[in-house]
């Protein structure tokens, strides 16, 4: 029964922190990803809709290691119409992982912080419950 109730905890612990994760995403990323991508040139209607793409889909791309942006510029053919400078820096390496590093650490406060609060209530719960007997009585 521990070894079900454990593993049944750590498979719901995965999900509430995932979606806490997101939700930190959801409140910054959207306004980061659009002003980041006008900056470079990006027509501000293209720049919007890209920025209102689910943030999952944002930090499934950054653990795999791709960079959404090529694919999605490419797709309307707006890549092609920007400046050389502007397209280079659009579909490099450190782009994408620059422009959501800020809502990733957003994210991720939020998180640690949910992680401590229960952490200082279980603690508080240990606390609560008492001493335990000693061994040798048992």
């Amino acid at each position: 029964m521990r070894s079900t109730f454990q593993n049944s905890g750590t498979a719901v612990s995965i999900a509430v922190f995932f979606s806490l994760m997101i939700a930190g995403l959801a409140s910054s990323l959207p306004q980061t990803l659009t002003s980041g991508l006008q900056r470079h040139g990006v027509p501000a209607a293209v720049a919007h809709q890209i920025g209102a793409l689910p943030p999952v889909s944002s930090l499934f791309a950054a653990v795999l290691g791709v960079n959404p942006v090529q694919h999605l510029l490419a797709a309307g053919g707006v890549l092609s119409s920007l400046p050389a400078a502007s397209q280079r820096v659009l579909v490099g390496r450190e782009f994408f992982p620059d422009l959501i590093s800020v809502p990733f650490h957003h994210g991720l406060v939020i998180v640690f912080a949910v992680s401590a609060a229960l952490a200082a209530l279980a603690g508080l719960a240990s606390l609560l419950r008492g001493a335990r007997p000693a061994a040798a009585d048992a």
